[in-house]
């Protein structure tokens, strides 16, 4: 589900590291908004991340 539609932007891992350097397991998850958008002439229900939708790269239905 937390995956956009329109680039593929999806989670992403990495470690959290303290001031004393100690590694913790962290994850990012992409800013994704589940909008109604024109795909195909259709309007659908689609996840979306916010980049996608400022940039213009979907259309609002």
């Amino acid at each position: 589900m937390a995956k956009c539609s329109v680039c593929g932007k999806s989670v992403q891992f990495g470690n959290n590291v303290s001031h004393s350097h100690r590694r913790s397991n962290h994850m990012w998850k992409p800013n994704i908004k589940h909008v109604k958008c024109k795909v195909n002439g259709a309007n659908k229900r689609i996840y979306v991340c916010t980049r996608c939708l400022r940039s213009g790269a979907v259309e609002r239905a």
